[in-house]
């Protein structure tokens, strides 16, 4: 392990400066177990999610000894099991709401609501919990998805894994009438335990399970929205040539077909010829298992501290490690660079409140933040966002 407290650097141009960013990496927080999911709750606070079961605090400067919530004795562990993420509601300052993305005890994908102890800002109540959704898994333990996200619409999204196994066998990433390979929206705000957003593609039922926003998902490993333009980035796990990101406008209506299992990324899978048909819609970027094994979604950047980052998309690879970087042209044409090699088991990227982004060593239970190691040489100013 290289020293944790000097960053890994590695120079690289980018689209939206004329001038280099020195790109490293400094460790935070280390001694965690198996960290996964990286998140903020509107104040300066890193909530990690313990794939084991715990949900720590980062307060700035330390790791909390209390966990904010210990979920362990409810959930399956591990390989691809466990506690996967926590999202914490829009409104979390005034209903103290947020919630949770596990495997049960039977392997089933749980999604549960919580609350924080009325007396202890840092520390969750316990009793608190209520059931939103459950999807039964198959006897596979692999591509149970994880992720939550509150949407820029208020609605909480989550991604399913297809079930496991290899191949999809049963092809539930195509089948809209299962929550598998999904990404799904549902409105935690209404109804009982949720209620259907009205502009979701199967709302009324009809063609599909009203819970799916867009399909053809293989194992979404992180997903996150530009939290400036809305933009909705996507880091889906290939079988066993190809990892993918996917990309949703803001501006879209769902319905998205991300082509799985007809294809990996964008060759064709099953079948193996003449896959490719108009409704299925393409990665942005992909790269071949000789870069890496399992791709991990990151964020845009959209940070104050580092202007020369501005724009710049994070992702990586959870074997190889690497991190790469995606920019978008004016022209909506997108470019990856490979921005820093690293000996790292990356699981997981995570803004904090001001958008300064930050990532997970899982091998490693370390919490590393991204930088730039070069000085600002100019009057600090936004960007044009893309």
């Amino acid at each position: 392990m290289r020293s944790p407290i000097v960053p890994f650097l590695l120079a690289i141009a980018t689209s939206l400066s004329a001038q280099q960013a020195q790109i490293g990496i400094v460790r935070i927080a280390g001694g965690l177990d198996q960290p996964v999911a990286i998140t903020n709750a509107g104040d300066s606070r890193l909530f990690i999610t313990q794939q084991s079961g715990k949900i720590v605090i980062w307060d700035g400067t330390r790791i909390l000894p209390a966990a904010f919530l210990d979920l362990s004795s409810v959930i399956s562990c591990c390989g691809e099991r466990g506690l996967l993420s926590v999202a914490f509601h829009p409104h979390y300052r005034d209903n103290g709401r947020f919630f949770v993305y596990y495997t049960d005890r039977n392997g089933d994908v749980t999604i549960a609501r919580y609350s924080v102890s009325s007396s202890n800002p840092n520390v969750a109540d316990a009793s608190s919990g209520s059931l939103v959704l459950k999807i039964s898994h198959p006897v596979n333990a692999n591509h149970n998805g994880g992720q939550l996200q509150f949407g820029p619409d208020g609605f909480l999204y989550a991604g399913t894994g297809d079930g496991g196994g290899g191949g999809d066998v049963p092809n539930n990433a195509q089948n809209t009438n299962i929550l598998l390979g999904k990404l799904l929206r549902i409105d935690v705000d209404s109804g009982s335990p949720y209620a259907i957003p009205p502009g979701n593609p199967f709302a009324n039922g009809s063609g599909g399970k009203p819970e799916i926003w867009a399909y053809g998902l293989r194992n979404p490993w992180r997903f996150s929205f530009d939290r400036y333009t809305g933009d909705l980035w996507i880091g889906d796990v290939g079988q066993n040539a190809w990892e993918e990101i996917d990309f949703q406008p803001a501006q879209s209506i769902g319905g998205e077909n991300y082509g799985w299992r007809r294809m990996e990324a964008t060759h064709c899978f099953n079948p193996s010829s003449n896959c490719r048909t108009p409704e299925l819609t393409l990665p942005i970027a992909e790269y071949s298992h000789s870069a890496g094994c399992s791709v991990t979604g990151g964020y845009r950047y959209r940070g104050n501290r580092y202007r020369r980052l501005n724009g710049l998309y994070f992702y990586s690879d959870y074997c190889s490690g690497t991190i790469w970087t995606i920019s978008q042209s004016p022209t909506g044409t997108f470019t990856s660079r490979t921005a820093l090699p690293t000996d790292l088991s990356v699981s997981s990227f995570g803004e904090d409140i001001n958008g300064e982004l930050f990532l997970a060593d899982l091998s490693g239970g370390a919490i590393y933040q991204i930088v730039d190691s070069l000085p600002d040489p100019a009057p600090r100013r936004r960007a044009a966002q893309h």
